[in-house]
């Protein structure tokens, strides 16, 4: 964490940043008395058990152990330095920075690579955005975009742009920006020729999405090709600042609203994404080019509850809808899937029916992941052939094998039942049967629950500690809170603290309070330079404990910890005890077990 920013600088720019604030830009949280809650950004769970304290300015979470400030926080879950993140924080506090921000070579290096390509991606953003608005050469993308049916609050909110059809329009604009072609082939805007020396644009002819990262820098492009040729879409290269796996199309922008509404449209595309904004769908995403992964799902989840997938009507449409559904319902979200009539996509369908009908009939007639299941199980199926038909109804049966409620699967059955005027009793037996082979045939799926089950084990054996290991937490979280405290503790106990990163913890305090600072757990987490450290001190800091504590109560706390080395000394004894023969050895460890149990008595 070492900087050549001033202390007091770091000070004022840590007050300055509410972490709630901060956080909330990453993760959906909820308040709860105190404290705020939500999905633990740094592993995946179902429930939440990640908190946020507002009062201490510190975060923890019960389930992996993560925790932390706000410079913390953006360290581990953007990948930020230390000097990054105070950058950041500043910027977005309106702090100015000393110009003299003194790294090694190296660090200056990356952060100049990535501020140049993040500075080449807006540059870039401005020269579409003008060919498409202003020049000659935009002509075809105003004439395509009006096509489309996109309206000037479309194209501003989104940004759109044009890449006029030339192989080196941008390249020769960057340029004279004085970017270098390396530079501009490593960002992505650009790429080599393959038997001459110098660049070629990426895109061309094309209308331009720009893409952006969690805090609404632009990190890449989509293009829609404008006219005939292949491919229909092209998308940026992966970079070190563009990973498509892990981004999703608007998201910055519709996050206020899928977070307000504790919903998100998952559509198939940029253009898609436009259209529904359009018509009045602002809490639209979309994936980009590929299919959804388990990082967008989680990413989802954070941000919402529910989600409803809005994918085209064709069979490659409705293949992803059912694997993206079983992805988002394995991160935890509600799902439902919406129908598109065949032949449309969402773009299509608003410039036939209008916006108000997109509404209703399709955001608003939402199904249950089972009921789409069981129509896309059926529809390349003739269920006038018996064989077809047994076979349509075991699939069905092995989806409901899978299902968590029994209420939903009993609905389902009894509509499997009615349909094919078969015996619910036989139905149910035949998809127990299924659900047992099921947990003998996939013991990696049964693995996950053992895992699931023994991490949840473990933070409840993590909530029961010992008795010495609790009254160690609690004078940590005490002394935290009263100076003069620390110094008495110092006195009585010295370095006897049992568990050793508590010790660790205790001599950081000490040694904060001997440079003359004052009680205050939120600067002490600041000074802490050991990333474990910091998780436990950003745990403790959760801890609810009575401040007001007595000196008898202090004084217990202070035996059980001097106490338990004699404790296990105790045990030891007795277990050599069990296993000594010798007359006079075993009267020599019965009476040094008597003289330890009178000390503790």
């Amino acid at each position: 964490m070492s900087t050549r920013i001033p202390e007091e600088k770091i000070e004022e720019i840590r007050k300055s940043s509410d972490i709630v604030d901060v956080i909330s830009q990453f993760v959906q949280l909820k308040k709860q008395g105190k404290q705020y809650t939500g999905l633990c950004p740094f592993h995946g769970e179902k429930s939440p058990s990640f908190s946020v304290s507002p009062e201490k300015q510190v975060y923890h979470c019960f389930g992996c152990g993560a925790g932390g400030n706000v410079f913390t926080f953006l360290r581990d879950h953007e990948g930020y330095s230390f000097t990054d993140s105070v950058k950041y924080l500043a910027d977005k506090g309106g702090i100015d920075l000393p110009e003299a921000m003194h790294q090694s070579s190296e660090s200056r290096s990356s952060n100049h690579q990535f501020a140049e390509m993040l500075r080449g991606h807006e540059e870039a953003a401005t020269f579409y955005q003008r060919v498409f608005a202003f020049t000659e050469e935009g002509n075809a993308g105003r004439e395509y975009a009006s096509q489309r049916g996109f309206t000037n609050e479309q194209l501003t909110h989104f940004q759109i742009g044009f890449a006029p059809n030339g192989w080196e329009n941008l390249a020769t604009f960057l340029t004279k920006k004085n970017f270098t072609e390396a530079s501009l082939v490593q960002a992505g805007l650009v790429a080599e020729r393959d038997q001459s020396e110098g660049v070629y644009d990426r895109f061309r002819n094309r209308l331009m999405f720009p893409i952006w990262d969690s805090q609404g820098k632009v990190v890449g492009f989509s293009g829609r090709l404008v006219g005939e040729g292949k491919p229909k879409y092209l998308n940026s290269p992966d970079t070190p600042i563009f990973h498509k796996n892990k981004l999703l199309y608007g998201l910055h922008l519709a996050r206020a609203s899928i977070r307000k509404k504790n919903i998100a449209v998952l559509l198939e595309g940029a253009a898609d994404v436009v259209a529904a904004w359009g018509a009045g769908v602002d809490n639209g995403v979309a994936t980009l080019g590929t299919a959804l992964t388990e990082e967008h799902a989680k990413i989802l989840r954070r941000n919402a509850e529910h989600i409803l997938i809005c994918y085209d009507s064709d069979s490659a449409g409705q293949s992803a809808a059912f694997r993206s559904a079983s992805l988002l319902e394995k991160a935890g979200c509600t799902v439902s899937i919406t129908t598109m009539p065949e032949g449309y996509d969402p773009d299509d369908y608003i410039k036939a029916f209008g916006a108000e009908r997109f509404n209703s009939d399709v955001i608003g007639s939402g199904q249950t992941v089972m009921a789409f299941k069981m129509k896309y199980l059926r529809q390349e199926k003739n269920l006038r052939d018996e064989g077809e038909r047994m076979s349509y109804i075991e699939e069905v049966l092995e989806e409901l094998a899978a299902l968590p409620r029994a209420i939903e699967r009993d609905y389902y059955l009894r509509q499997l039942a009615d349909e094919f005027s078969l015996s619910l009793d036989v139905l149910k037996q035949e998809q127990y049967r299924m659900y047992r082979e099921t947990k003998t045939i996939h013991p990696a799926k049964e693995a996950t629950q053992v895992s699931n089950v023994s991490e949840r084990r473990q933070v409840r054996q993590k909530r029961l500690l010992p008795a010495y290991q609790n009254a160690e937490r609690i004078l940590l979280v005490l002394m935290m809170e009263n100076e003069d405290l620390a110094w008495r503790i110092q006195e009585q106990l010295g370095s006897a603290f049992n568990v050793d990163e508590h010790q660790a913890l205790f001599a950081y305090l000490l040694a904060y309070y001997g440079k003359g600072n004052e009680a205050n757990p939120k600067e002490f987490l600041q000074s802490i330079e050991d990333a474990s450290l910091v998780r436990l001190a950003s745990e403790l800091s959760t801890m609810t404990v009575n401040v007001e504590c007595s000196e008898e109560e202090l004084e217990d706390y202070i035996k059980l910890i001097q106490d338990y080395p004699k404790r296990v000394e105790i045990q030891q004894k007795q277990a050599e005890l069990k296993l000594e023969h010798d007359p006079i050895t075993q009267a020599r460890l019965l009476i040094e077990i008597q003289h330890l149990k009178r000390e503790l008595s």
